[in-house]
């Protein structure tokens, strides 16, 4: 039983049906592709191009100083951010929430360093607070 499959398999190769039943065809006249694709890939594409345009954030640095989960985690990360901005009010703080945890970052650091010294700053009053990597608003210069 397998002795002939065994000669059918060889007959194929040797006699090139093998390559020929699995080849494509490429035509060289045609030069066109048409892609068929659902409307909302279109309105996804054009969403994507509108927000790089903006360019409004870059890759960089913040620090997180609040992050909690529970019940109460919400009223906690305001107090978080209340307090740290009564102390720093040239600063910008962010109160974000990825479920389930609230989070209070803050700063907008452009390299890794800017962000260190910052945190030297306020590691009196948030000694718990470190350095993420985060897309970040563009900081304001000075003109």
């Amino acid at each position: 039983m397998k002795r002939p499959l065994c000669i059918l398999v060889l007959i194929l190769i040797f006699s090139g049906g093998w390559r020929s039943g699995f080849s494509q065809e490429v035509r060289k006249d045609s030069g066109t592709v048409t892609i068929y694709q659902d409307k909302l890939v279109d309105e996804l594409v054009q969403k994507q191009i509108r927000l790089n345009e903006a360019g409004s954030t870059l890759e960089g640095y913040r620090i997180q100083i609040f992050s909690d989960s529970g019940n109460s985690s919400k009223a906690k990360a305001q107090t978080a951010m209340d307090e740290f901005l009564a102390k720093y009010q040239e600063a910008k703080a962010y109160l974000i929430f990825k479920s389930p945890n609230y989070k209070v970052k803050v700063g907008d650091f452009r390299s890794k360093l800017d962000a260190i010294r910052y945190l030297t700053q306020i590691t009196a009053d948030f000694p718990n607070a470190f350095i993420i990597p985060d897309l970040i608003n563009f900081p304001q210069t000075e003109p």
